[in-house]
């Protein structure tokens, strides 16, 4: 039973992180605030992770485990390989719609100041997502028989920084421009550019 009640603590201290990211833009949040919102005292935050930057990793494995883990079901699922494209698209800008606090630590918003190493781990989670995207794209070669004209990491490249820009400007806009606004007609424009390459 007591293993159960620390894993709720800790979520429940994650979930706070989370929620203070979104509602404090600008803010740095300090383990004093976070106690506070969650409503025990700092030693027992530090009982739970031994610093705000083991708290930042938590969220951040969050992350990746639900990116990476649907990347890889779209991939055993969808044969296409622009509408795989399409759905990894559409989980990494829903997902930071549904997550805004979350979204900040993605755009590196909330890290600033922070440990070096957070910054690199979120880098590591994009590269890994343009890694996802380069295969995708470079299947349709081996499937098909002919390619893209451009590079397909050039390709996996451009899809990620538009994908990128989008959740930038959420950030941005304090969450008000969605980053899924617009998509299906954006992606009609990219899917017809990639189909003439």
């Amino acid at each position: 039973m007591a293993g159960k009640t620390k894993t709720n603590r800790r979520e429940q201290i994650l979930q706070a992180l989370a929620v203070m990211l979104e509602t404090s833009p600008g803010k740095r949040i300090t383990t004093a605030r976070l106690a506070s919102e969650v409503g025990v005292s700092e030693a027992a935050l530090y009982r739970h992770f031994p610093s705000k930057a083991r708290m930042f990793e938590g969220l951040i494995e969050f992350i990746e485990d639900s990116l990476l883990s649907r990347i890889n079901m779209i991939q055993s699922e969808e044969k296409d390989t622009l509408t795989r494209c399409q759905h990894v698209l559409q989980l990494l800008l829903g997902f930071a719609e549904r997550n805004p606090g979350i979204t900040r630590l993605l755009n590196g918003d909330a890290l600033q100041g922070e440990h070096e190493r957070l910054r690199t781990r979120v880098d590591n989670l994009y590269s890994k997502i343009e890694s996802q995207l380069k295969q995708i794209l470079r299947e349709k070669r081996i499937r098909e028989g002919h390619g893209f004209n451009l590079d397909e990491g050039q390709l996996a490249n451009f899809l990620l920084a538009y994908a990128e820009g989008r959740i930038a400007q959420f950030v941005r806009s304090n969450f008000a421009l969605k980053p899924t606004e617009y998509f299906e007609l954006q992606w009609q424009f990219i899917r017809q550019q990639l189909l003439q390459s």
